[in-house]
């Protein structure tokens, strides 16, 4: 409903606790937000690895049943959103296959740029897929890998592909943890108890009480056993190209990820964005949730009072009903209501974090008028979206981004703002990568990290040729 880059997946992994099952299950419930459509659990008792995933949410598709049906004291898990592979049952992770190197589950949080050309030669090779999503070219890669042991023959399948992953894997007696050499996508490990952890997000770890010790690192696998943990840096360096927009958007603010608090950052945004575009208001007002920590900080460095004018119901399902009379604002009002005391006959600075095709943007401001505000002026804390994701990231093509086809006056006039203006790209890097270098930005500037095939496009439904165009015209 939200005019949002989709979040990408979620994954989670625990080995050596008695409860692991359950523990998988609620890493999963706190990695909710990174992915909606879909849900699975696989866990090993050291004699076979069992796999439960459905579709829909974690806590719908999980009760004491099903997790009792996961014996094991290693368990693996996954919240996906699909950007690559349709949303269905069959494209639900962790995917499980017994092969000549056994039984192994995988969960991918990230894109394969090349992909589609591995799948059409595994097929001519004589593969059988049994999904079309893009992890599951791994599991090809790993089960035709003539590596004579487990670790080598991971090793052997992920160094064939190229994009961004981060990767949990079990066998029945090991838990294997991959991230790729340019580090796209966040991947942390941790202890609890006795027991150890790999998540998407250091949220994950709180809820269960395990603390962080440190992050995979770019290119680096880790495999855990019995005997302990074992690094193995079995890749090429590459130039790190950590996703800004983890910072700014995708990940829970009481997270940490690259090694930063995901609340200070946002929040130092939003200090940034007020020295950079300030503007004579009565009050601040976040668009809820994901403008609450950059609004905090424009308005602890503007002076102007922070006030929560919209309220957000976080009770709305994965569908609903509309009425056969039409109600104005249907679709964001069921999400969002303006509080009329708080706008009505103010000045306000509306404080959110992107924006990516404008439709949204445009209902709330339309709200916030019809709630009596005297003016609306729009701040965004990143720059202005202009190139889509290729590194596991939803997002619409090049043509669809308001910000690559119209100017800030034209953005202005679309949303029916009285100003807009976003955070520079300067500030941006200054708060998240004061080296400059660390961090992919190819959603602000188009340059990719990672070259992919052309007809890619085709298969991740983002139009190059159109992305072309737009630059050219």
């Amino acid at each position: 409903m939200f005019d949002k880059f989709r979040e990408e997946c979620g994954v989670f992994g625990i080995f050596g606790h008695n409860e692991a099952s359950n523990m998988t299950y609620l890493g999963l419930y706190a990695l909710q937000h990174r992915g909606q459509e879909s849900a699975g659990i696989a866990a090993s008792d050291g004699e076979r690895v069992r796999v439960s995933r459905d579709m829909g949410y974690v806590a719908d598709i999980f009760d004491s049943r099903t997790l009792g049906e996961l014996p094991g004291t290693r368990a693996i898990g996954h919240v996906r959103y699909s950007t690559a592979g349709e949303s269905k049952l069959t494209n639900a992770q962790p995917i499980l296959i017994d092969c000549a190197h056994g039984q192994i589950a995988l969960c991918h949080n990230g894109n394969l740029v090349n992909a589609k050309e591995l799948r059409e030669e595994l097929v001519r090779q004589g593969s059988i897929f049994q999904s079309n999503s893009d992890t599951e070219v791994i599991l090809h890669l790993y089960a035709k890998s003539k590596a004579g042991s487990v670790e080598d023959a991971i090793v052997d399948s992920v160094s064939q592909v190229q994009g961004a992953f981060s990767l949990v894997m079990l066998t029945k007696d090991r838990l294997i943890a991959v991230r790729d050499p340019h580090g796209f996508r966040p991947l942390a490990l941790g202890r609890l108890d006795g027991a150890y952890v790999v998540c998407s997000e250091t949220c994950a770890m709180d809820l269960i009480g395990a603390t962080y010790e440190r992050d995979v690192e770019p290119g680096e696998v880790i495999v855990i056993s019995e005997g302990g943990v074992r690094s193995i840096k079995p890749y090429p360096p590459a130039p790190l190209a950590h996703c800004i927009f983890e910072h700014v958007y995708f990940a829970r603010p009481d997270s940490y990820v690259f090694g930063k608090s995901v609340n200070e950052v946002r929040t130092e945004l939003g200090r940034v964005l007020a020295r950079e575009q300030p503007i004579a208001a009565e009050v601040v007002v976040p668009v809820p949730d994901s403008g609450v920590c950059a609004a905090m900080g424009y308005a602890e460095e503007s002076g102007v009072p922070l006030r929560m004018g919209l309220i957000r119901n976080h009770y709305v399902g994965r569908t609903f009903i509309e009425p056969q009379s039409s109600i104005r604002h249907f679709g964001v009002r069921v999400k969002l209501n303006p509080v009329k005391s708080i706008l009505a006959g103010q000045r306000v600075i509306l404080v959110d974090d992107s924006i990516v095709r404008g439709t949204t943007s445009r209902k709330i401001v339309r709200m916030v008028r019809a709630a009596g505000a005297k003016e609306v002026h729009v701040r965004i804390s990143c720059p202005p979206t202009i190139s889509p994701c290729f590194y596991g990231v939803d997002t619409p093509r090049k043509a669809d981004l308001i910000a690559a086809t119209h100017t800030l006056d034209q953005i202005r006039d679309f949303i029916e703002a009285d100003s807009v203006a976003y955070l520079s790209l300067e500030g941006l890097l200054s708060t998240v990568a004061p080296d400059r270098a660390s961090y992919c930005t190819s959603c602000y500037t188009g340059r990719y990290p990672v070259e992919f095939p052309r007809d890619e496009a085709s298969y991740l439904q983002l139009a190059l040729k159109l992305d072309k165009e737009a630059v050219t015209n």
